[in-house]
Order: structure tokens, then C-alpha cells, then sequence
């Protein structure tokens, strides 16, 4: 049914609440993988060397730490867990790597730490539902 879940987080409490329903779901079912990822908006190059740089690294750093909370909180299942890091537009870097890994279901929060950029363009999770290759679970 589920074999591979695409789990996308971003510190929120809806995303943590979706690490612990992706994982449920995956002892559930049987999963044969989970992916487990994080996305930041990319650093705007006008910003020049060396604040670019410093950027980057905070930005990675936080997304670091994101990263660790959410395994930690899929915890113990009976596959092994991906994860990685990408820079880009949250919505579009999810879908593609949900294309890429083939992925049967992507999971996430229903509202993110954007939520400003949210109201006036369109969330993340919407953008995901309407463009998604495959089914897509909304955690509140």
C-alpha cells in the first residue's frame, strides 16, 4: 500500500505531530522506507560574501537541528529512514523528491513557520496537495 513515505518537516508542532503519524503509519503498513526531509528557502544572492555565507550556515545549522528532532521522533520503525537537506522552494524541492524516490505518499504538517507567506501566496501543504504524484497526508 505504503511501501515509501516521504516525510517533510519544518519545526513546527504540525510537523512533529506529522513525524509521529508518518511513523505510526509506516509500522502499520510495513513500510519499506521512509524519507524524512527538510527545506529552506534559498539565500538571496544580494547578499554578498561574507553575510552569504553566514547565512548558509545558520540556515543549515537550524535545519540541522529540525532534521534530528523529526528522526528522533519517527523513532523506531521497521525500515530504514532517509533523510536529507535541500535548499529551494519547499513545495516544488518536496515534490521532486517525492517523484525521484517514487514515493507512494507524502506526509506533513497542515501549517508550517511560514505562516504570513502562507496567507498571502498559499501554503506549502496546499501547494503540495494540488501537485503531488501521489496521495498526500495533511497532520494537524
Amino acid at each position: 500500500m505504503f511501501e515509501k513515505i516521504l516525510l517533510s518537516v519544518d519545526g513546527s508542532e504540525h510537523a512533529l505531530r506529522a513525524a509521529h503519524k508518518a511513523a505510526e503509519l509506516a509500522r502499520t503498513v510495513n513500510a519499506k522506507e521512509i524519507h524524512v526531509v527538510v527545506v529552506y528557502d534559498p539565500i538571496p544572492i544580494y547578499l554578498g560574501e561574507p553575510n552569504m555565507q553566514i547565512a548558509i550556515t545558520s540556515r543549515r545549522g537550524e535545519a540541522e537541528e529540525i532534521l534530528k528532532t523529526a528522526v528522533q521522533e519517527v523513532g523506531d520503525v521497521p525500515c530504514p529512514v532517509h533523510s536529507g537537506i535541500l535548499e529551494g522552494s519547499p513545495a516544488e524541492a518536496i515534490i521532486e523528491v517525492a517523484n525521484t524516490s517514487k514515493c507512494d505518499l507524502i506526509v506533513m504538517g497542515s501549517r508550517g513557520l511560514g505562516q504570513l507567506a502562507g496567507l498571502l501566496l498559499g501554503s506549502t501543504s496546499q501547494k503540495v496537495v494540488a501537485h503531488a504524484p501521489c496521495p498526500v497526508l495533511i497532520v494537524r
